[in-house]
């Protein structure tokens, strides 16, 4: 049955359960893809790159049937650059914490059909989701005044750069401070974390590893100092660290590009992404 595609969304009825139902004037279909936000989320938004965390409930606009949901079981994590389009034109921009409707026509949907869920050709689809969590591109939340005596941080040209305090001898313990205290999920010892960072020598001030760009790993492989100095900080977070040789690299790392002489105090200013297990 052919039907005229609506412009909007204003025809679609979402319940407020905790399991929305969504109510169509079946047989439906919309133009373009569109995106009402039903409840409004925090400060992080979703980007065309983001990986999700989600709950969400399908509904194909020509049945008004349900052809797939979430809600029963575990959430969904899967990143936008590898979903329908709709789903990624109807996500990204959107806040963490959010419930939207997302309706797309079937060139963003299902173009070639889905008969498994009994999705045709040219069938429009309705998704009610609820963003739980996602990684950060950068650190975002509270800022935190630094304790004295420590390395002062400032951002240039999207990047940490820091000014060693006058006078001050490198720290003997492990300094861990908080910049920017982020409201994502804490590190534990058996976390895999995503970060972006750049470390310092603190001798002179020189760039020793600039990595400011996405890094993942278990946090059980890496140096003692971020083994204890990142346990309890937040996805989203911005931490100075000042670490000392015994917990970096006591021996050095002559192969290093530049070179690392041993007994070397080491600065980090690390932006946690994401924080997994």
């Amino acid at each position: 049955m052919s039907v005229s595609p609506s412009a909007d969304l204003s025809a679609i009825e979402v319940s407020d359960a905790a399991t929305p139902e969504i109510t169509v004037p079946a047989p439906w279909a919309i133009t373009s893809t569109q995106t009402k936000v039903l409840k409004p989320g925090g400060e992080q938004k979703l980007t065309d790159t983001s990986t999700a965390t989600v709950n969400y409930i399908g509904v194909n606009g020509r049945t008004g049937e349900v052809f797939d949901q979430s809600y029963d079981g575990d959430p969904a994590t899967f990143s936008l650059e590898r979903v329908i389009p709709g789903f990624t034109k109807g996500l990204s921009g959107q806040s963490v914490g959010s419930r939207v409707l997302i309706g797309m026509p079937s060139e963003d949907g299902y173009a070639q059909g889905n008969p498994g869920a009994n999705i045709e050709v040219g069938d429009s689809l309705l998704f009610v989701v609820d963003i739980i969590s996602a990684n950060y591109e950068e650190a975002i939340g509270e800022a935190i005044t630094p304790a004295a005596g420590l390395p002062t941080v400032t951002m240039t040209a999207g990047k940490p750069e820091i000014a060693l305090p006058a006078g001050v001898a490198a720290p003997t313990d492990l300094k861990v401070q908080p910049l920017i205290k982020g409201a994502g999920a804490p590190i534990t010892a058996d976390s895999t974390i995503s970060v972006k960072f750049r470390s310092w020598n603190y001798a002179d001030g020189t760039l020793f590893q600039d990595a400011w760009e996405p890094q993942s790993g278990a946090l059980s492989t890496l140096i003692d100092g971020w083994k204890e100095g990142l346990v309890g900080q937040t996805a989203g977070s911005r931490v100075l660290l000042v670490v000392p040789p015994a917990k970096a690299f006591p021996d050095g790392i002559p192969t290093a590009t530049p070179s690392l002489a041993p007994g070397q105090t080491l600065v980090y200013v690390l932006d946690i992404l994401d924080v997994q297990g």
